[in-house]
């Protein structure tokens, strides 16, 4: 069981494992709306998360959390009193980023690297190696020659090794370095 404490050390909610969510497998996440950058790091760190639409209900974003077995990570303060929300719902405290993957890595032991950059930053799709005609949409200074690139099959969207990549895998390592020296 995780317990989710508060600055002033209050508990904020305790939380077990979704009933769907398999042992021995890496944590599935929901995000809500506010928890939009979050949920890109996640996905650029491999973990399948799904990002809350603007202006879902709760009600709703919890009963998908459950039914996929999926930890919802919120800031949302309200959505603790739903009953769905016991077992499920982690509320964050307000913070930075690296806050938020902080207290992730801590309760969950995240390995920020081993799945990195296996999925769609955009929709969470599972990235697949491009073929040929998507090299041509790389643009010719970032094709690099002996670098894969891969590609969305869901959006389309390619993915290759260029200055974006290098920045979001900067902040990754920091973060597995962080929770290697705790």
């Amino acid at each position: 069981m995780f317990s989710m404490m508060h600055k002033d050390s209050t508990l904020a909610h305790a939380a077990s494992r979704p009933a769907a969510q398999d042992s021995g497998q890496p944590p599935r996440f929901h995000c809500d709306e506010m928890l939009g950058h979050l949920a890109r790091f996640l996905r650029a760190a491999g973990f399948d998360t799904r990002l809350a639409c603007d202006g879902v209900p709760d009600r709703k974003i919890l009963r998908e959390a459950v039914d996929e077995g999926r930890w919802l990570l919120t800031l949302d303060r309200n959505i603790m009193e739903h009953k769905l929300a016991r077992g499920v719902a982690i509320l964050l405290q307000q913070g930075t980023l690296d806050d938020h993957a902080a207290f992730l890595a801590r309760h969950f032991d995240l390995d920020w690297l081993g799945l990195s950059f296996s999925r769609c930053l955009m929709d969470n799709t599972p990235l697949e190696e491009a073929q040929a005609a998507h090299y041509a949409r790389v643009p010719a200074e970032s094709r690099p020659v002996a670098e894969s690139i891969k590609h969305c099959p869901e959006c389309g969207r390619i993915y290759w090794c260029g200055s974006h990549f290098q920045r979001m895998r900067r902040r990754l390592l920091g973060w597995q370095e962080r929770q290697g020296a705790e």
